[in-house]
């Protein structure tokens, strides 16, 4: 099948060359209803598909944006991108997702595809490792947007939750609930990852606020295939027992709740049952799971239309404040 071109489209339009090029370059403010009707219609009936990579190398810009993302499989990066995407979408942008597994050398082969690929910005939630590339697009005034994680120093726009707060606010729910011997549970923080380090941090100063001690051993951080076998550790020692466990984040929820479903522990009889990140299994469990919540869909948005902005105009400034947004505790049947 041969290639439809803009030349076969305006002929069957009945129109010149130029004139398709306005529309698919959506400049049709002055363009009569009529012809642009028709535009469309040929454009339909030929499976016409303009030929954007042309278009962005004529106009320097390819309305495309690269969206690397440290681990696809939590709730709060699918709903952030969702909002980015829609966000987009709004502004005739589209995005690349890409899926770093929290491993420096996927994120950065992946900035060099995007970047061969001309996308006019990233939004990235960094990795560590990658510091000396985040420095080579700072000094090329490339467009970029950080979100949940910080890197030091802040040389982009960084969009982040006041984790700190967020622990706070799980504390307080457990120690309201009469719960004083709290258990945490996150994912490793090998990788220093912001959000994990600051909840940490966090939970630390709640419960020396209230006057109660830091158990280190009562805070259990490890690779998924690890936080198991410390959780047992933990839970073995009958003469002191947690009677409330927080986890840090939604996958660090997934790994409680199935121990303690296996270890027949009832919430909240036995444990009462604090986590990060809501989502629809939390709401719908037996019983529904407390949750601190992030405002996602403030933070993509916001996160979209930075990105934005500083594609129409990159010029970077010398530092960046860190943008924090609130969290908020939605209490249901597990305290």
């Amino acid at each position: 099948m041969e290639k439809v071109t803009m030349k076969d489209v305006a002929i069957k339009a009945g129109v010149s060359k130029s004139t398709v090029s306005q529309y698919i370059n959506n400049r049709y403010e002055y363009m009569a209803p009529a012809t642009k009707k028709r535009i469309e219609s040929a454009i339909k009936d030929l499976h016409y598909i303009p030929n954007y990579v042309a278009k962005s190398l004529k106009q320097k810009k390819s309305a495309t944006i690269g969206v690397i993302v440290a681990n696809i499989l939590h709730s709060f990066t699918t709903e952030i991108i969702r909002v980015i995407e829609d966000t987009c979408k709004q502004n005739d942008f589209h995005i690349f997702v890409c899926n770093a597994d929290d491993n420096p050398e996927k994120e950065q082969s992946y900035i060099n595809m995007l970047i061969a690929k001309q996308v006019d910005g990233l939004i990235i939630f960094p990795t560590t490792g990658n510091l000396e590339s985040y420095k080579q697009l700072r000094k090329a005034q490339f467009p970029v947007v950080f979100i949940d994680r910080k890197m030091e120093p802040v040389i982009f726009p960084t969009i982040l939750l006041d984790n700190e707060k967020a622990s706070e606010l799980a504390v307080d729910c457990l120690l309201k609930g009469g719960k004083t011997r709290i258990c945490l549970v996150g994912q490793s923080i090998e990788g220093g990852i912001t959000p994990r380090l600051e909840r940490i941090e966090g939970f630390k100063k709640a419960l020396l606020k209230n006057g109660l001690p830091v158990n280190e051993n009562w805070i259990v951080t490890a690779d998924s295939h690890e936080i198991n076998k410390q959780l047992l550790s933990v839970w073995q020692d009958e003469d002191n027992r947690p009677n409330a466990f927080y986890a840090i984040n939604g996958m660090a929820a997934i790994h409680l709740l199935t121990f303690l479903k296996a270890n027949n522990v009832r919430i909240p009889g036995d444990v009462s049952v604090v986590t990060m990140d809501d989502s629809p299994f939390l709401a719908a469990s037996t019983p529904a799971i407390t949750v601190v919540t992030q405002p996602n869909y403030e933070m993509g948005k916001d996160t979209a239309n930075i990105i934005l902005g500083l594609i129409e105009n990159p010029e970077l400034k010398e530092e960046y404040q860190v943008l924090r947004y609130q969290p908020k505790l939605i209490e249901r049947e597990s305290v």
